[in-house]
Parts: structure tokens; C-alpha cells; sequence
């Protein structure tokens, strides 16, 4: 009799249709589709905002990558975290990787939340952010239009800024430039 090997959690999570995002997170996999407009209107202009004076310091201080939606390996194809936006020091990450996995903890990293993953955003994958020793997170809300700073201290989350509407944004790590949370609203 010939056994059937049910492939890997990393080989189903590879063999997700291209318009499904999946994770594993404390070794479940999650799938789910791309995302709402606003979703991804958020993500383009936290992007720019950020990307653009900390990734290539234009109007602002650079040393920064700034990669949309890394699929990050906080262990080789077993703890695998996809968030929306995700930021490396370039003294910690000199070079992107050639191929899609991000193996090296971010410093920074951005969910923006939507209806169907807002819970496992906050949940499953904060604690896993926090066991790794990311050092900050954001949370984009851009339906209630807020954003959620947290500064990893002591090996828990301290919530350093609440924002909303158009409240102006400086906030650490990127706390050198200014902006209006508006501009993630359209």
C-alpha cells in the first residue's frame, strides 16, 4: 500500500489560487482574498507617505526599506506572516532578498484592517509580532479611519498614538515627517 503525504502547510499556502493571500500563523494556515479599496487605497498612500522619505529619502531622512505585503519567515515555512506593509533599518537589511522570503525580523510593520481580518490581525498575529521582537506595529483602521500605534517594550505592546480622521501623523519609527492621516482616505 502507498502512502498519500498531505503536503505541508508551506506547500498548500504555495499552492494558493493568485488572488488569495495566505499566512501561517501558530501553525494554521489562513487564507483569505485581496483585498476591499479602501483596503488598498490605505496601503498605496501609507506607502508613498512612508516609503518615499524613509525608503528614498526624498523630504525626509531614508534608511529604510519599505516593501508592500513581504511574505515574512519568522521561521522557515512554518511561522509565515504577511502583513500589509513591513519596514527594515538598511543597517539590518543591507540588500532585499533575491527570492520572496523575507527571513529577517522587521522593524516596523503596518496591517491595515478590513471586516473579514480584523480579529486575527489584532488575535494571532500581534502576540506573534511581539514573540518575534518586532519593534513597533501599526494598525490602519480605514473604515472607522484611525491608526493604532504600539511600541514593543518589556515584550509587550504599549499603545504610543491613537489617531484619527485628518490628526496629523508623526509617529515613531517615522516620527521625522508629518502628514494627514486624510491622505489615507482618499
Amino acid at each position: 500500500m502507498n502512502a498519500i503525504l498531505k503536503p505541508s502547510l508551506y506547500e498548500q499556502l504555495m499552492n494558493l489560487p493568485e488572488h488569495v493571500t495566505g499566512e501561517i500563523l501558530n501553525g494554521g494556515l489562513y487564507a483569505m482574498p485581496r483585498p476591499s479599496g479602501k483596503h488598498g487605497l490605505a496601503e498605496g498612500a501609507l506607502n508613498i507617505r512612508i516609503g518615499t522619505p524613509f525608503g528614498f529619502g526624498e523630504g525626509g531622512p531614508g534608511g529604510w526599506r519599505i516593501i508592500v505585503e513581504p511574505e515574512v519567515h519568522f521561521i522557515r515555512d512554518v511561522e509565515v506572516a504577511v502583513p500589509d506593509l513591513a519596514g527594515w533599518r538598511r543597517e539590518r537589511m543591507p540588500s532585499v532578498p533575491e527570492g520572496h522570503r523575507f527571513e529577517i525580523v522587521p522593524d516596523w510593520v503596518c496591517e491595515i484592517l478590513s471586516p473579514s481580518t480584523a480579529k486575527k490581525d489584532r488575535v494571532v498575529k500581534l502576540p506573534i509580532y511581539a514573540r518575534y521582537g518586532v519593534p513597533f506595529v501599526w494598525i490602519v483602521d480605514p473604515v472607522a479611519q484611525t491608526l493604532e500605534a504600539f511600541e514593543l517594550q518589556q515584550g509587550r505592546w504599549t499603545l504610543i498614538a491613537t489617531l484619527k480622521d485628518d490628526d496629523a501623523v508623526a509617529v515613531p519609527p517615522f516620527d521625522a515627517v508629518t502628514f494627514s492621516l486624510a491622505d489615507l482616505w482618499g
